[in-house]
């Protein structure tokens, strides 16, 4: 399996994610799978079908966010250097086309949530930005077209 790259906060919101699953869940699901199994003939039983192939569900989630976890690597930002964009870098921009600037937090791609600035590293804005210095420019060819941004500042 892949090195699988995150921050500490994506981390532990796995670890969350897997223990809420495991301790309220399962549970739940047993429980639905024991009262369709009460309800008799499980040959005609919807109910227990239903059941048993959310428990199927749920265990395999389970077992890909353990995965995640057991081939994470943290990225330590403290040993990062500031000087170009990398992995975890939260990066302004001036869009030049539009005169408006932006900030982005570039993520790895289990992390991106663009409602809170952080886009995948796969995304051609980052591919983009990967390496340059602040006051570079940056040309991105995206859906709306073809983007100028200027790097402005870079931090983490």
């Amino acid at each position: 399996m892949a090195v699988n790259y995150m921050s500490q906060e994506g981390y532990d919101k796995i670890l969350k994610e897997i223990s809420y699953l495991e301790s309220v869940e399962r549970p739940k699901i047993s429980a639905q799978i024991a009262e369709a199994r009460d309800k008799g003939d499980l040959s005609e039983n919807a109910e227990y079908d239903a059941a048993k192939e959310a428990q199927g569900k749920l265990e395999s989630k389970i077992a890909i966010l353990k995965d995640q976890v057991a081939n994470a690597r943290i990225i330590d930002t403290s040993k990062l250097d500031t000087s170009t964009v990398q992995i975890m870098s939260t990066v302004r921009l001036m869009n030049k086309k539009l005169n408006k600037e932006m900030c982005y937090t570039i993520v790895p791609e289990s992390e991106a949530n663009f409602r809170e600035g952080k886009i995948s590293v796969a995304t051609p804005v980052a591919k983009a930005l990967l390496g340059r210095k602040v006051g570079e420019m940056v040309e991105v060819r995206v859906p709306a077209g073809v983007q100028q941004l200027e790097v402005l500042e870079i931090k983490f």
